[in-house]
């Protein structure tokens, strides 16, 4: 039996060295256009950037050494340029532009798929390259050596694309990265993406995200000057485009093979085209994905090593193994990131209208007590209906490829969330908890499909927040946010509108939350928040939501990309002091005292209270070194030392862990210019409404008004007296005891009967100030309070004073919320304005 195998990487080579040994005594022939066969290409951009030093390893056999160890007759730089299915053969171009025809019993195509080059202008000048293959790689080690790049510039924000900004930032070269979506890596969510946004940014890398390439220009100096959309210009001296692959078709198309509807070569769950005989496996195959049936394109080598096995049993034994499909399962370094996914994204499960739920977890690498822990961040997507698992995305330092691959093999299998309680976890400090993260989300996933922790996600908050169109169709007004960190915690920063309860004090505040809204709470990672849920859920309240990933999620994914901007960034320049062009002066200039603190593998809010407890022990000017292994912390701790009066001097990245040295004290350059830190100070308006008093609640309005038109969070706590502005004209029905049916009496019963401080006469001054502002085009009281709340200014109205007066809920407008003195304070501790009215 003759075969012949077009194509010598990865699936054409694994395919003919398996038909070596089921038969010795077959004919095999394997041609590929190229130089080189069996490489490891993914290996590539890391000899670009000098992590593997030595090229000749990347080649798993050389023409000669497979010929040697498989008797294999193996022909590069021989292109076929035709099939004839009909007679069987093939027609083969050598270099020399000779040709002959080779006939065969069974044909493989493995053709591969290659890089594409949209057709922009100036897209062929020198320094523009892509990667695919060795001869890409020497192109592109070449140029670097010999015109010594300091610029570079990759375009496309895929794996191959970040693994290339990775390695051109270890040539010693800026790098800036342009991508047309609003996330790198695309086929994991943009919530997994924000977590690498953030890194990338830490290393110094600058990204253009949303943004398309619209021309190149060369210069005279040699560099080249991107033209983006957005009228934006990047300047270079060596572009990367990584903006994908299309698979290698032409010569099948030609041959009669069915192309399908992704665009790849069709094959039947034997890996048999519809032409006899003639099989395909790798890049150029399309094939329903296991989970939707939907045909797709998977360009990873994994699925194309597999399908290389089953389909030369096949070609030799006759079509008696099947393909089951290929998930999708893949994995790239980032810096000191891992990213992996397997399965379907959840963009993409709603793209195709399917529904699914999804979680957010935030666990630890190993024990959190054992030195090395590493935060492991694990989104798991699955069925509403039955929990099967659609899909699972993992973000950390350690520990995520042998997570992945626990995930990708349950998926694979069909299995539920229910399986990852069953998987038996080895167990030791050094590699985990005794609650593993895959098992967290499991009992996690189990939560919310039984409906135990009703949950809420980042993107619904923050539409809702921000008074957008929201898959739960709440409103701004229709929840009470709840924080439930501690309040050092909340000094990192929070999100807009929250008040701080924290778990340990949400029993004491039961009857001063409203139960006719939705009650959303968070935590720093969702931990807490599901405790404090279930506290609310046993005491009868019946609409709550926990913030899946908690504010860490939050945080990270509604932060805005913005990149520290044009400076060169060698591998061993990995300070990124807060502003270089600031020097601290004073005490920062002398030798002072400095602790060391370590809190990695620490949970919330454990760093945040060694930072506290060791600047307490400290005198102004002395210094704290904190070293973390949580990304997100040396951002959020400048809020922090903003907020108490301290001085984040500088932030440092490597290997995973995060440095941030924090001087007691304030520099006084930074009290009167926060900018300096990029740090917001807190600019909230709070205004405590005492009177009904007609001329003080329109000027109140007015404040407030003014002040949210600014942007600026602004809240108005009504008590006593001025619960009366807040008064409906209609009011329902309501049972009141002696007391309130008095105080009832003596009240006004809504703002329209207001009197003025002064000159009221008997109701005629009000009366004469209403009809001055009508005459004078300005709004009245109520046109002023409705104004307002649809500006976002917040209404609370004191649960005491209530109480104390027989006021009801039911009385007072909608868009109110009932608080305490606690939730007064929490927002004047973050106002720069107080007024008592």
């Amino acid at each position: 039996m003759k075969y012949i195998i077009i194509g010598g990487v990865a699936g054409g080579a694994t395919a003919a060295a398996r038909i070596r040994r089921i038969s010795e005594s077959a004919k095999i022939i394997m041609i590929d256009r190229g130089s080189y066969i069996s490489y490891a290409n993914c290996g590539l951009p890391y000899y670009i950037g000098d992590i593997i030093k030595d090229r000749a390893p990347l080649f798993v056999q050389t023409p000669e050494s497979f010929n040697k160890s498989f008797n294999i007759d193996v022909r590069i730089e021989s292109d076929v340029i035709n099939i004839d299915h009909e007679k069987k053969t093939v027609t083969v171009k050598r270099r020399d532009g000779s040709q002959y025809i080779e006939s065969y019993d069974k044909l493989l195509l493995s053709p591969g798929a290659h890089a594409f080059v949209p057709p922009i202008p100036g897209i062929n000048s020198k320094g523009i390259f892509t990667l695919r293959n060795v001869n890409d790689t020497d192109k592109i080690k070449k140029y670097i050596t010999e015109n010594k790049t300091k610029h570079a510039v990759v375009i496309g924000a895929g794996f191959i694309g970040l693994e290339m900004a990775e390695n051109l930032y270890n040539t010693g070269a800026e790098v800036s990265i342009v991508e047309m979506a609003d996330q790198v890596m695309p086929p994991v969510d943009f919530s997994t993406a924000s977590i690498l946004h953030q890194h990338l940014i830490d290393k110094g890398v600058n990204l253009y995200l949303k943004e398309k390439v619209v021309s190149f220009t060369k210069n005279e100096d040699g560099s080249i000057y991107i033209h983006l959309d957005s009228d934006n210009d990047i300047k270079a001296d060596i572009v990367i485009l990584s903006i994908g692959v299309r698979p290698e078709t032409k010569l099948a198309q030609e041959t009669g093979v069915k192309i399908g509807k992704a665009h790849g070569i069709q094959v039947n769950e034997f890996l048999e085209t519809n032409l006899k005989d003639v099989y395909a496996v790798g890049d150029a195959i399309e094939y329903p994905h296991p989970i939707t049936g939907v045909p797709y394109l998977n360009y990873l080598a994994n699925p194309a090593n597999r399908q290389a096995w089953i389909v030369a049993n096949n070609m030799v034994n006759g079509n008696t193994i099947k393909y089951e499909g290929a998930i999708g399962t893949a994995i790239a370094k980032v810096f000191d990131l891992t990213v992996a996914t397997t399965g379907m994204s959840a963009k993409r499960l709603k793209s195709m209208n399917i529904p699914y739920l999804s979680y957010i977890t935030h666990s630890q690498s190993s024990a959190g007590y054992y030195p090395g822990a590493m935060p492991v961040t694990i989104k798991l997507i699955f069925d509403p209906k039955n929990g099967q698992i659609l899909g699972s995305q993992i973000v950390g330092e350690k520990g995520v490829d042998k997570r992945i691959d626990e995930m990708a093999l349950v998926i694979k299998n069909k299995g539920t969330i229910y399986d990852l309680l069953k998987l038996e976890h080895a167990y030791a400090p050094p590699f985990s908890s005794a609650k593993d993260p895959v098992a967290i989300a499991g009992y996690t996933a189990i939560n919310v499909l039984s409906k135990a922790m009703p949950i809420i996600s980042w993107r619904d908050l923050y539409a809702i927040i921000n008074n957008s169109d929201n898959s739960l169709n709440l409103s701004k007004k229709d929840i009470f946010l709840i924080d439930t960190r501690s309040s050092e915690e909340t000094l990192m920063g929070g999100i807009d509108g929250a008040v701080n309860i924290t778990l340990e004090e949400i029993r004491d505040h039961l009857k001063d939350l409203p139960k006719d809204k939705t009650i959303v709470i968070y935590c720093a990672v969702g931990k807490r928040g599901y405790f404090a849920q279930r506290i609310l859920i046993e005491n009868g309240f019946k609409n709550t939501l926990n913030l899946s990933g908690g504010y860490k999620t939050y945080s990270t994914a509604t932060r805005p990309v913005k990149s520290p901007g044009s400076s060169i960034i060698s591998p061993q320049k990995k300070d990124l002091t807060i502003n270089s062009s600031v020097k601290n002066p004073g005490i920062s200039k002398f030798d002072v005292k400095m602790i060391k603190v370590d809190a990695c593998g620490l949970q919330c809010p454990g760093p945040i209270m060694k930072v506290k407890n060791s600047i307490d022990s400290l005198k102004d000017g002395e210094k704290l070194e904190i070293v973390t292994n949580d990304s997100g912390f040396t951002r959020d701790i400048g809020a922090w030392c903003n907020s108490t009066g301290n001085t984040l001097e500088k932030t440092n990245s490597d290997s995973g862990k995060y440095t941030a040295i924090i001087r007691k004290g304030t520099d006084k350059k930074k009290v009167f210019n926060n900018s300096i830190q990029g740090i917001p100070e807190y600019n909230n308006k709070t205004l405590i409404m005492f009177s009904d008093d007609l001329d003080k609640a329109i000027a109140t309005f007015i404040l407030a008004n003014g002040a949210a038109a600014t942007g600026q969070k602004t809240s108005i706590f009504f008590t006593f007296w001025g619960l009366n502005l807040l008064k409906k004209r209609k009011k329902p029905k309501v049972k009141k005891d002696i007391f309130g049916k008095m105080f009832s009496a003596m009240l006004a019963s809504d703002s329209l009967k207001l009197k003025l401080s002064k000159f009221n006469m008997f109701g005629i001054g009000a009366k004469m100030i209403r009809f001055i502002m009508k005459k004078n085009g300005v709004d009245t009281l109520e046109k002023m309070r409705d104004q307002a709340l649809s500006q976002g200014v917040e209404f609370i109205a004191c649960s005491m004073s209530m109480g104390l007066m027989g006021i009801d809920k039911e009385e007072l407008i909608d868009g109110c919320i009932i608080g305490g003195v606690a939730t007064y304070m929490e927002r004047a501790e973050k106002s720069s304005v107080n007024l008592f009215i």
